[in-house]
This record gives structure tokens, sequence and C-alpha cells, in this order.
């Protein structure tokens, strides 16, 4: 919380503080965009170490409500964050409030929001979807106030909502192995961007693991990375398919790769499940369209219960940080 005992600092407290023009503080809470990174980090330190309230922020305070829900995600078009969005705004659509998304498409442009978005009041409350915080960024936004929620990532100060991804990939290896399977691959995607979570990594973790218990092998020419894209995901597994002793079964770490294994199948002639079982993650809407046995992860229940702890929040800002797991169940279909 912001100390109540100090005397109120002003813009040009900060502009002082930080030795920039009040023109370039003004640019750094409504265009961050615009400023170099090292200039932006000195005006937010002397509006964090001063306290620094903008009129907006003041005024937002005290009417207590703006009518605005923020929403911090990345890989905007991904089938995934997509499902969880529609949780989202379904569980804000009989409340009052407008939902405005922040794509990130680089690490300095998270930097950009989470500067900025606590300090200029704009907000009644933020949800941040698979990006990590740090402890600076998270002091930020309980100092200034601002009620936040985490989907896939965990802080013990804010609110979250979370899955077990390692638990996900040794639930899917568990399940092949108990089908009799063997040789059993994993397919996972390349996409590494620094600002965001790697869920696939912790699934590839679970995997292994549960293979080691078993005591069942498993050679690096069977674990294979591809970029998010159908059609590099089906030259993989085509590839894969095509080696002199291949898998019977491929774990997908997405339903969406596990798609473009099931194409690179059917090119190839391969039968599924009779020759190839296929078991994605996700349970996306197309899972069941495609009849794919999947890892089930609840995506538009985390965005609506997201919803819901925020909006107690904002009722009573006193509540403590709640931190939900929720459960992941096999779904079983017809390719595995």
């Amino acid at each position: 919380m912001i100390p109540k005992n100090k005397k109120s600092a002003t813009i040009y407290d900060v502009a002082e503080l930080s030795g920039v023009s009040i023109a370039t503080i003004s640019r750094v809470l409504n265009a961050p965009e615009k400023v170099n990174s090292e200039t932006r980090a000195r005006v937010f330190k002397a509006i964090d170490d001063l306290a620094f309230v903008p009129k907006a922020e003041a005024r937002a305070r005290a009417l207590r409500h703006t009518g605005r829900i923020g929403v911090i995600t990345p890989f905007f078009t991904a089938p995934s964050f997509v499902q969880r969005l529609r949780g989202l705004a379904g569980a804000l659509s009989k409340e009052r409030y407008e939902l405005v998304i922040y794509t990130v498409e680089s690490t300095d442009q998270l930097i950009n929001y989470l500067s900025s978005l606590p300090i200029t009041g704009n907000l009644d409350g933020l949800v941040i979807m698979s990006l990590s915080i740090g402890e600076e960024d998270a002091r930020r936004l309980l100092e200034h106030n601002l009620p936040t929620v985490l989907i896939e990532y965990p802080h013990p100060t804010l609110s979250s909502v979370e899955i077990d991804d390692a638990a996900g990939g040794r639930m899917a290896a568990e399940y092949l192995i108990a089908k009799g399977h063997r040789r059993i691959a994993f397919l996972g995607d390349t996409d590494t961007a620094e600002y965001s979570i790697h869920p696939i990594s912790q699934r590839l973790v679970g995997f292994r693991q549960a293979l080691l218990d078993a005591h069942i092998p498993l050679p690096e020419e069977f674990v294979r990375l591809a970029p998010y894209t159908q059609d590099q995901t089906r030259q993989v597994a085509s590839d894969l398919l095509r080696i002199s002793s291949p898998p019977t079964a491929i774990f997908a770490a997405t339903d969406f790769q596990a798609l473009g294994v099931l194409k690179a199948a059917r090119q190839l002639g391969v039968h599924v499940p009779e020759q190839l079982a296929v078991i994605g993650f996700d349970d996306l809407d197309l899972a069941e369209y495609v009849d794919l046995t999947t890892v089930r992860q609840y995506l538009d229940e985390s965005g609506r219960l997201a919803i819901e702890i925020l909006l107690s929040r904002i009722a009573d800002p006193s509540r403590p940080a709640q931190h939900i797991h929720i459960p992941l169940d096999i779904v079983e279909r017809a390719t595995a």
C-alpha cells in the first residue's frame, strides 16, 4: 500500500528526481513504448520512490470504478488462449465491465504494461495470462492497489489459477503405457519466447519421469520439437514416423499439434489408433470434432474462475490471495 503519511508527490517531483521533462513523464505514463528503456526505467523508479499517484489514478480511486478489466496475454490467436478469453468474457457478460485486451509480443512490451498499467488508474482489475511476474512487478501491482489474478503462473502475493503441467505429461504417458505401448514419442512446440512461461517443457518433464518409472526407454530421436504451426508439425511428425523403428504412440503436447500428427499419419497411410496412438493436451473445441484423445485442462473454466476471483477482490480488497489448482483429466476418444 502507498504510505498515507507521505506528502503527496507531484509530477514536478518526479521530473526533478528522474532528471527528465514533464512531457517525457507524460509519454512514459501514456505511451511507454515511445520512450527508450533506460529513461523509462529511471522514471518508473522515481515514481515508485516517491509513491507518485497521477491525477487520473487519484480520480479513479475516488470514484472506485472505471468499468474496465484488463487482460495481458501473449499468443492472442492461439486456440487455447482464445478459449480462455472466451471464459473470461463469458464471466463478465452479465457484469458492468468492459474487457480490454493487451497483447504481448516482446519482453519490452510486457515491461511497459506491467510498469504503466498499475500507475495510470485506468483499470479496476487485471488478469495476466501465461506470463511470468517478477517481484518488482508484483510489488507495483500491490502498492497501486490494482487487483490482479494470474493464470498459469503462481506468485505468493497475487491470486492465481494454475494447472500442474508436469502431472499432465505424466498422465499422458501413463495412459499410453496402460494401453500396452512401449515405443512412445513426444512432440512439442519450440516457442521459447522469453516473456512467456514454458508449459511444454514441464509436460516433457512429467512424460519423461513416467517412462523412467516404468523402465521404458525414451530415445533422443523420440523427442521432437516443431514450431507451433500445422504444416511444420506435420513435417516433423512425418520424419519421426519414417524412421526404421517408429513409435507406436505419440504424445503431442498440444491438441493443435496433435492435428499435425494425425495429418502426417494419414498421408503416410499409418492407421490411427491401430498402428499409431495419438494423445494431445488441452481439450480444445476441435479435439472433440476430430475425436482426439487428450488431457483436458478446462480452459474456459480457468478464465471464468480468474474473473470470479478478480471481482471478489475488487469488491473486497482485503481478501487474501487465492491459489486455485484446476485438476486435469484424460478424455478418451478414438485416437488412443
